[in-house]
């Protein structure tokens, strides 16, 4: 699901996708920021401070390689210091636009400043490039969902989506169509992110995610029952492949046994007669939705 948390990985599909729309080229920015909130006093800081003394002093004397920036770009983010990061970044970003990756960490970096407008700047560079590029467009998206531009996010993913079916299904469509019915999940329109979800099901016979995300969206909704036979049928997919992931066998334990316990707490007879009616069932694994892996978000 797309969500508010201020780092890169968090704000992607329901558990079960995430993964696989954050499949970014430069992995290791992934989780980079694990160490921003050290205290001052932390023995670790201080090395790491170091560290960035040293790079810094090489950089400015013109005798960084691609390694030490790359390096230096890590620390920064990883100690919170933003804006050092994005003046590293950025001649980056510049002299090499065909590693769209970098430009995408810049764009995530602006908005994590409280700079959306930057942040959009730097997305639309990628998509006057690749105009499916999936992450980008991700990004995006949440950028105009937390300005209240769901309907903006909604036609430009889109359009996306089916130029990537239209004549053909291409490879790209499955990305897109799974944040496409996210997207439509978060501006109210259930009906056809569930549809949507169906229509890449049949898009894409072999592959459990869109079964996966299409159990999410029932269970969301409180059809525990759909949402089992969605998890089976997602379940029967990974196995054909060979990937049989013991998260959705999991999963598929905890929405059984929420079912198991609703039904038995409707046919408790009601103290003066009559039957209990049945709960809500509310999303297993803490409440809410990535995925196995990605991702998505």
């Amino acid at each position: 699901m797309l969500t508010q948390p201020r780092r890169f990985g968090a704000y992607g599909l329901a558990a079960a996708i995430a993964l696989t729309l954050l499949a970014m080229g430069a992995g290791w920015w992934l989780g980079l920021r694990s160490g921003a909130n050290r205290s001052a006093g932390d023995p670790r800081q201080t090395i790491l401070e170091k560290e960035i003394n040293v790079l810094v002093q090489r950089e400015e004397r013109h005798e960084s390689s691609d390694t030490d920036r790359q390096r230096l770009l890590e620390l920064l983010v990883g100690l919170g210091r933003q804006q050092e990061a994005i003046a590293l970044l950025e001649p980056m970003a510049d002299r090499e636009p065909e590693r769209w990756s970098l430009r995408l960490m810049l764009a995530e970096l602006r908005r994590d400043s409280g700079d959306p407008t930057g942040a959009e700047r730097e997305l639309r560079q990628i998509l006057s490039r690749q105009p499916h590029q999936v992450e980008a467009l991700q990004l995006m998206s949440l950028l105009q969902l937390e300005q209240g531009k769901g309907s903006q996010a909604l036609r430009q993913v889109q359009a996306a989506f089916t130029a990537t079916t239209t004549p053909g299904i291409k490879p790209q469509a499955l990305g897109l169509g799974l944040l496409l019915a996210e997207i439509q999940d978060r501006v109210g329109q259930r009906p056809q992110a569930k549809a949507t979800y169906q229509k890449l099901a049949v898009s894409f016979p072999q592959d459990p995610r869109p079964m996966v995300a299409l159990a999410m969206l029932l269970q969301k909704s409180g059809d525990t029952p759909a949402a089992l036979t969605a998890l089976t049928n997602a379940k029967q997919r990974s196995g054909n492949t060979g990937n049989a992931d013991p998260v959705l066998d999991q999963l598929a334990s905890n929405w059984s046994m929420l079912l198991v316990r609703s039904q038995s707490n409707a046919a408790k007879p009601m103290q003066g007669g009559g039957v209990a009616s049945s709960p809500t069932v509310q999303p297993a694994l803490g409440g809410s939705q990535p995925a196995p892996g990605n991702q998505n978000p």
